[in-house]
C-alpha cells in the first residue's frame, strides 16, 4: 500500500517548523483527507443558529435555509441540534462554500445582510447567531477514517487522497496543517476583554489564531453488535469530554464546545451521526488537551479496545476538521442568546 503526505504538493514548501511524525512510523490503521484544488484559495465554514427554551423545529431555520437554494448559496449544509449546559435548545445550519467572493454576493444579494441587521431581529423571543470563519486552504486539515465517508467541508473537495502517513500520532493535525510547515500558529492565552452585553446584539472580535475542530461519528452502517458497542462503550465516554469541555474547558483554554446530534436536512429527524464543535484560543491548547487530558485519553483508549475487540473491523465512520484562523477572518455575533452561547462565554 503508497502512502502519501497529508499535504497536497501544491501545498508543500520546505519546512521552518519541524514535524512530529515519527522516524520509520506507520499508523496502525489507515486513514484519508480530503484533496482541494488550487483554484480554491479560501473557504467559509458557517454556523447559522437559533436558540430558545423549548426544542426546536426544522422550520425554525427558515430564513437561513430558504436562502441558501438562491443564488450563490452554499455548496453543501447539514442541520443539527444540542442542549446546552442552560438547558437551552440550539438548532443550527452549518453550510460551506468553497470561495468567498461567492459567499459575500449571497449575503447580499439574498436579503440575508439585510435581514440580519434589521431591528427586528433584537425585538424577537428567539435567540439568533452567526458563527463564520474563512480560513485559506492553507489554514484547515481533514482526517476521515474511510475513504467513502466525506461529511462537513470535504462535501467541496475534488476528491479523497490516498492512504496518508501523517495521522494516529500526538501532534499530527499539526503535521497536516500547511501553515504549520512555516508557522507555530500561536494564539491569544488568557482572559480577554468582553464585549458589552448590555444591547441584544453583540459582536465577539476575533482573536488571532484561533482554532475550530469539527469531529464527528456516524455510526448508521454498523452491525447490531458494533452499534451496542458504540453506544454503550464509545458514546458515554465522549459525551464526558465534551460535557468537560462545554462546562469546565475555559480553564485550559476551550472557549466554546457543543455536541451535536444531526438531523435529516428535509424531515428534521435525528440521524445516527453527531459531531463535536469546539473553539480553542489556539491548536496547541487543542493539541494539549488531546494529549494530557484525562478526557481525552478516556476517548482514545476506549476507541483503541473498541477496534481491537472487533478485530479492526470497524464500520463507525469518524471523521474531523480542523482550521487556524485568522483574527480577521472570524465573524461571531449573537441576538438574544444567554452569555454562555458559543463564543461569547470567553
Amino acid at each position: 500500500m503508497s502512502i502519501e503526505s497529508a499535504i497536497a504538493p501544491h501545498l508543500t514548501c520546505p519546512r521552518l517548523e519541524p514535524a512530529n511524525t515519527p522516524r520509520d512510523y506507520q499508523a496502525v490503521f489507515p486513514a484519508w483527507t480530503a484533496r482541494f484544488t488550487p483554484l480554491v484559495e479560501q473557504v467559509v465554514m458557517a454556523y447559522f443558529g437559533v436558540q430558545g427554551s423549548a426544542p426546536l423545529e426544522l422550520d425554525s431555520l427558515a430564513p437561513y435555509i430558504e436562502r441558501f437554494a438562491l443564488a450563490d448559496g452554499p455548496l453543501y449544509w447539514d442541520p443539527a441540534q444540542c442542549q446546552d449546559a442552560t438547558g437551552a435548545h440550539n438548532l443550527v445550519a452549518i453550510a460551506y462554500w468553497a470561495d468567498v467572493a461567492a459567499f459575500e454576493r449571497w449575503r447580499c444579494d439574498s436579503g440575508f445582510d439585510q435581514w440580519w441587521q434589521a431591528p427586528e431581529r433584537e425585538a424577537e423571543a428567539t435567540g439568533r447567531f452567526v458563527e463564520i470563519v474563512t480560513p485559506g486552504q492553507e489554514r484547515f486539515e481533514t482526517l476521515f477514517s474511510s475513504p467513502d465517508g466525506v461529511d462537513g467541508i470535504a462535501h467541496l473537495a475534488s476528491g479523497m487522497s490516498g492512504v496518508v502517513l501523517e495521522h494516529g500520532y500526538w501532534g499530527s493535525v499539526r503535521d497536516r496543517l500547511p501553515r504549520a510547515q512555516v508557522d507555530k500558529l500561536a494564539g491569544e492565552h488568557g482572559e480577554r476583554a468582553q464585549p458589552s452585553a448590555t444591547g441584544a446584539r453583540v459582536r465577539v472580535p476575533g482573536r488571532e489564531n484561533l482554532c475550530l475542530i469539527r469531529s464527528g461519528q456516524d455510526w448508521s452502517a454498523t452491525s447490531q453488535q458494533e452499534r451496542e458497542l458504540y453506544l454503550s462503550d464509545i458514546q458515554p465516554v465522549l459525551r464526558a469530554g465534551m460535557d468537560f469541555l462545554r462546562d469546565e474547558g475555559r480553564d485550559i483554554g476551550c472557549c466554546s464546545c457543543r455536541l451535536m446530534q444531526v438531523l435529516d436536512a428535509s424531515s428534521g429527524v435525528p440521524l445516527e451521526k453527531s459531531f463535536g464543535l469546539a473553539h480553542f484560543e489556539d491548536l496547541a491548547q487543542l493539541e494539549t488537551w488531546a494529549r494530557t487530558h484525562p478526557t481525552h485519553l478516556a476517548i482514545f483508549g476506549r476507541f483503541m479496545r473498541y477496534t481491537q475487540a472487533l478485530e479492526f473491523q470497524v464500520a463507525l465512520r469518524l471523521y474531523h476538521e480542523v482550521a487556524v484562523i485568522p483574527a480577521n477572518a472570524q465573524w461571531f455575533e449573537y441576538i438574544n442568546c444567554h452569555g454562555q452561547t458559543g463564543l461569547l462565554r470567553g
